[in-house]
């Protein structure tokens, strides 16, 4: 598995660190030859002394000022490579047969230096231009297979040590582009709340940095195990759901441990596991996949590719420590949507509080408006509670605080909501419903509550006392919720005037 994106380059600094032993080396033999030269006054020696000084001038204005500033800019890279050839093919045609062992140095030296600060093509370019140069003339003297290995060998040593130089570093780029990956997530992830919002995140991070034909997060439910994230060639598939048991992904969650399968071709040895397809009727061959566990979250992280061998050690490691991240970011979100959660509800009874009901009743109206439907408000209240407190005390009241909201839920849809209004008065919002049918929801309210069975500390069955309420209808009564509540309240205090047990208004007044 290979990064989609190249990895981040050296800085001409640390360029500037790796280079500077080849070219202080380099330097020392031109300084070398340039003083073995100054022997004689021949032509060649002068032409030696000539090509060792601008050999000597131009690595220090490399070293100093070039590589500073237009280090691996594709101009520079290529004039350098050029330059660098030409010179090394002259000085290899110049020097004498006493010291020509100096231009395999000087040679092997300049390739890795062009390789070191501009990479592979340029290296090889270098060579080209040295070939270029100095074959011609070489060639015409190899009679022997010596004299063709003692010009070819540098060139191929050259070879093999820029490949392991430039493999290393590929190899160090590869970490630090890794690093980089799982900072930058952990950054943008720590900073959502969101469970959502971290999902897009290691999707797009999965997407941009890695390479697999599948990949997929996991959280477990029950006997299943949702995928919350699921793609699959070139497709998503989230929502899906899978057996815990008997797949790979259930295996991992199961022994809490990290699973390397490079080649599925093989058999797979692990207990209770099967052949499991998902997503495209295809077959992965390779497979990895890492635990997700924390307080609120249990699930799996999981890459595979239709092709064997596709990941290594390293891609493990790599999904290992975004899954610790996201784990970590998913139990926080799920812990503040608790947090936030708790914060809507009131504490005894588990439905809304008064000032989340509020909030969720504006919304729905401006849902109303914008779909010209109705919404109808019940404002419910129990009978006579100050009395039955005093007669069965307040922990049997709570129980018919619960026995009247279970009643209520029983009756409403999932879209409908209910809010304790305060002490035993409850409001129940009702989308999309009229006053006749907000008056039969009320109607099997009361039923429902009163064919429940509350007990007392001694485990006595105590009479379920009666309920009052009032509906009201938005907008067709009232065009703003504050005039709806007030509306809805004002009925619920008629039926309790007129004998409680009531709902108000009845039906002769919704058949009008």
């Amino acid at each position: 598995m290979k990064s989609r994106k190249p990895v981040t380059p050296f800085s001409p600094h640390e360029i500037k660190t790796f280079v500077m032993p080849l070219i202080l080396a380099s330097i020392l033999v031109l300084a070398g030859i340039i003083y073995a030269s100054t022997d004689g006054s021949t032509t060649t020696n002068w032409l030696l002394v000539v090509c060792g000084i601008v050999g000597i001038l131009y690595l220090l204005v490399t070293n100093t000022i070039v590589i500073r500033y237009v280090i691996l800019r594709r101009i520079y890279s290529v004039i350098n490579a050029v330059f660098s050839g030409i010179g090394l093919g002259i000085l290899s045609l110049i020097l004498p047969d006493g010291i020509s062992e100096a231009s395999h140095i000087v040679i092997t030296f300049g390739v890795l230096a062009v390789a070191t600060m501009s990479g592979r093509v340029y290296a090889y370019l270098t060579m080209l231009a040295i070939i270029v140069v100095s074959l011609p003339k070489h060639f015409a003297a190899m009679t022997t297979v010596g004299m063709a290995l003692e010009y070819f060998t540098p060139l191929v040593v050259s070879v093999v040590v820029m490949e392991v130089i430039i493999r290393l570093q590929e190899t160090a780029n590869e970490h630090i582009h890794r690093l980089e990956t799982i900072n930058k997530v952990s950054r943008e992830i720590m900073q959502t709340l969101d469970t959502k919002q971290t999902i897009s995140l290691l999707d797009s991070t999965i997407h941009e940095t890695l390479i697999a034909d599948t990949y997929f997060i996991g959280i477990r439910k029950g006997d299943e195990i949702e995928l919350e994230l699921f793609f699959d060639d070139k497709e998503y598939f989230n929502g899906t759901r899978i057996p815990l048991d008997g797949t790979l992904s259930g295996w991992v969650i199961k022994n809490e441990k990290e699973l390397y399968l490079p080649d599925l071709q093989d058999d797979v040895d692990l207990e209770g596991v099967k052949h499991f397809v998902m997503g495209s009727e295809k077959t992965s061959l390779s497979w990895i996949g890492v635990p997700l566990k924390a307080e609120n979250v249990t699930g799996v992280l999981a890459l595979s590719s239709y092709t064997p061998n596709a990941f290594d050690r390293a891609d493990l490691e790599l999904l290992s420590n975004l899954g610790q991240h996201v784990t970590l970011a998913l139990d926080n979100t799920i812990k503040h949507a608790l947090v936030e959660q708790q914060a809507r509800l009131d504490s005894l009874t588990g439905v809304y509080n008064h000032e989340y009901f509020l909030k969720q009743l504006a919304e729905r109206a401006k849902e109303a408006d914008e779909s010209n439907t109705l919404l109808s408000l019940i404002m419910l209240d129990i009978d006579y509670f100050k009395q039955f407190n005093d007669t069965y005390g307040h922990l049997v009241g709570d129980r018919i605080l619960e026995a009247l909201c279970t009643a209520i839920k029983h009756n409403i849809k999932q879209n409908d909501a209910v809010g304790r209004w305060g002490g035993e008065e409850f409001a129940i919002s009702l989308p999309g419903a009229d006053g006749a049918q907000a008056l039969q929801i009320a109607k099997r309210i009361s039923q429902t509550l009163g064919n429940l069975r509350v007990e007392d500390l001694e485990h006595k069955t105590v009479p379920i006392p009666t309920i009052s309420q009032g509906i009201a209808v938005y907008p067709i009564e009232a065009n703003e919720i504050y005039h709806l509540v007030d509306a809805a309240d004002r009925r619920l205090y008629v039926a309790k005037e007129r004998g409680r047990n009531q709902i108000e208004p009845g039906d002769d007044f919704w058949k009008n």
